[in-house]
């Protein structure tokens, strides 16, 4: 067994597809490839998975994010519909499209791109950022005067200690990772203290969820303490772009639209960041999400 395999746990019945990120003497550090898990497991415990695809876990948490992108791709193409319709009965000029701009950052450079892919999929304008967890709080103390976005989401990987007392999950030491996102997200409030000028999303699986939204998240992982999907903090971003900022972000919605659900993701009413203008700038080709 070496760094890079992908490895199930054999007490676990083989739940969850891991990366074999470190191995230290006969114990690995593992990071879920589809779920934003950060575990450790005896060696002996892990079996290597030769083919990903054979990893029934692995498979179902695939379906669903198809199943996922497929709804929003639908609901974006309706939202397109009933401006055109709305556009066509008041005979106005052609109008231009103004999305919430996303900035990203994650402690996982393979769920930074597939992250990347989908916000360009879904043409949100998004600067995605791999960086380690405990490094997020100054990377956006930098980042937020530079890049001025309307959203800016704060993931990774994070879980709750083994070694934790039973009763103790309101403590934040019992996380890996999440003393770290509430650090990032206290500064991200001390920047704009406006929920709805700014727009936090925050968190990974297991994380502290009332720790996060107390400190200023707009929306968090995780209510239940379950895991989140790669991609759930991707939709909930992706959802604060394109509701209009006459309206508020739809939580039933966002929340069940994303992989985890209710149990995975929570938040509080927050105005979307979407934008109509006119008339059309005759130079304006589109918003390109940069990298």
């Amino acid at each position: 067994m070496k760094q890079g395999d992908l490895v199930v746990r054999k007490s676990y019945g083989g739940d969850v597809l891991f990366r074999v990120a470190t191995i230290l003497e006969q114990t690995a550090i593992l990071k879920g490839t589809d779920y934003r898990l950060l575990a450790d497991a005896p060696i002996v415990d892990l079996s290597v998975m030769s083919d990903p695809e054979s990893s029934g876990a692995a498979r179902q948490a695939r379906i669903k994010a198809s199943e996922s992108t497929l709804r929003m791709q639908e609901q974006r193409e309706q939202q397109i519909i009933e401006r055109e319709l709305q556009r066509a009965q008041s005979q106005s000029q052609p109008y231009f499209e103004v999305p919430g701009k996303v900035l990203h950052l994650d402690g996982d450079s393979n769920y930074m791109r597939k992250s990347m892919q989908l916000y360009t999929q879904m043409r949100v304008p998004a600067h995605g950022v791999y960086v380690h967890e405990s490094q997020m709080a100054d990377v956006v103390y930098r980042l937020l005067p530079q890049i001025k976005p309307d959203i800016v989401v704060i993931t990774g990987h994070d879980g709750v200690l083994k070694t934790r007392n039973q009763d103790d999950l309101h403590n934040l030491a019992s996380y890996k990772n999440s003393q770290n996102f509430v650090n990032a997200v206290r500064i991200a409030r001390q920047y704009e203290k406006s929920k709805d000028s700014l727009i936090v999303v925050a968190g990974a699986c297991q994380s502290h969820y009332e720790a996060l939204l107390q400190n200023g998240s707009n929306f968090a992982s995780s209510p239940g303490r379950v895991l989140i999907h790669a991609l759930d903090p991707v939709y909930v971003a992706i959802k604060a772009s394109y509701t209009s900022i006459r309206e508020t972000i739809n939580l039933s919605d966002v929340i069940h639209g994303t992989i985890s659900g209710i149990d995975g993701v929570g938040g509080i009413e927050t105005l979307g960041k979407f934008r109509v203008g006119l008339p059309k700038p005759k130079t304006l080709t589109g918003v390109k999400p940069t990298v």
